[in-house]
């Protein structure tokens, strides 16, 4: 059960920006995970979640090793090799530079996409699998992000 709701929590703190205790035990009832506020402390500390600035101004929960590996040369290495993406329901098909999908792919893979399941890569296209139609469009949107 504790697996599950932190695998949830995980899955929340990537799809809102939840600032708060309440919010997060909140979430965590509507889902049907019976919890109180001292458990959801509990899980915060033992998942190591940090609070970073969010996109309204405000401050989110996330992930702190996410943070740590999330940084210039995952990005660096999109942006060099990325060349185009498409989707075909929940799979995310990435375009690079010839020789350079494999790195790609690790990128993906080190930046921890909640959304994404897995990655398989040939020379210069990578297969993204993704949990659904939706989140491949968030994923899209996010890599697009990435790159700009």
């Amino acid at each position: 059960m504790k697996t599950e709701r932190h695998s949830k929590i995980v899955e929340l703190i990537g799809k809102y920006e939840i600032e708060t205790q309440e919010e997060l035990a909140e979430r965590l009832n509507q889902a049907g995970f019976g919890v109180t506020q001292a458990t959801v402390s509990r899980d915060i500390r033992e998942l190591r979640l940090s609070k970073v600035p969010a996109e309204n101004g405000r401050q989110r929960y996330a992930i702190l090793h996410t943070q740590e590996t999330f940084n210039d040369k995952y990005i660096r290495i999109l942006r060099d090799g990325f060349v185009s993406m498409d989707m075909a329901q929940n799979i995310l098909v990435v375009k690079t530079v010839s020789g350079m999908a494999m790195a790609v792919a690790a990128a993906l893979d080190a930046i921890h996409f909640h959304e994404i399941v897995g990655c398989i890569a040939g020379d210069d296209t990578i297969l993204c699998a993704v949990r659904s139609v939706d989140d491949t469009i968030l994923v899209m949107e996010k890599i697009h992000k990435l790159i700009a």
